[in-house]
């Protein structure tokens, strides 16, 4: 996969790319991510990417001709280009597999007021938000689905099966996790952790997935169907929960 990220900031890129799972991802070859400076596709030596909005108003607007020049320079048969700006649809987990599944991705940083209309209909071909916040460019959310498709390319995290465990991988929260010491200031590890039946083990951990979700997101468990076992849960918690 190869990921092009067409920014007015490229320093904000550095850090983060050259450590961790990003980075490892880029040493293994599971993914070429490249940061592309919008100016460099400006003309006239103030190398001007922005201008005020027709009709007044605060705030600047990108110019529609570098945005066009970048995308139109990295664009082949099978790039698909992704504005990060807050009127995007919510980036979850799904839309991760999906894009994960693409060959190249283009994101475009939005900045400032946002980008001239004439981008999202002509050379946009989705736009993504990652939450009802305001933040002053698309930079950060673009570092977000980064890391967010890269772990799911293969060979890029150790454990194969590792990202099929992750929250929302399967529509629910992750379980708890416990590591070393098994007591620490009187406080245990559960016992079934300790038993060495991964049987065991393994239904403690779906219904502690399952608890987790019930009580803290309930909202992704609407619209899905529960397993007769978690319908049984359910009932469970709601029992327990009127009791106290």
């Amino acid at each position: 996969m190869r990921i092009d990220v067409v920014t007015l900031f490229p320093g904000m890129f550095g850090g983060p790319l050259s450590e961790s799972m990003l980075r490892v991802a880029q040493e293994r070859g599971g993914g070429e991510i490249r940061v592309v400076d919008l100016r460099g596709y400006t003309e006239g030596r103030h190398r001007v990417a922005d201008d005020y909005p027709f009709g007044g108003g605060g705030g600047m607007v990108l110019k529609p001709e570098p945005v066009f020049r970048a995308v139109e320079a990295l664009r082949g048969p099978e790039t698909r280009v992704v504005l990060l700006c807050p009127q995007g649809v919510t980036f979850t987990q799904a839309a991760a597999l999906r894009l994960a599944r693409e060959p190249h991705l283009v994101l475009l940083c939005g900045h400032y007021e946002g980008v001239d209309e004439r981008v999202r209909i002509h050379l946009v071909d989705e736009e993504i938000s990652i939450g009802d916040y305001v933040l002053t460019g698309g930079e950060l959310p673009a570092l977000v689905v980064i890391d967010a498709v890269v772990r799911l390319l293969p060979g890029v995290l150790g454990n194969a099966g590792a990202a099929g465990n992750d929250s929302f991988a399967a529509g629910r929260l992750d379980h708890p996790q416990y590591t070393r010491p098994t007591e620490f200031r009187g406080m245990a590890v559960p016992e079934v952790l300790l038993s060495g039946d991964h049987a065991r083990i393994a239904d403690w951990r779906r219904r502690e997935a399952f608890r987790r979700t019930a009580e803290r997101r309930p909202d992704l468990l609407e619209g899905t169907p529960l397993t007769a076992e978690e319908a049984k849960w359910l009932t469970e918690l709601e029992r327990g929960s009127r009791a106290s």
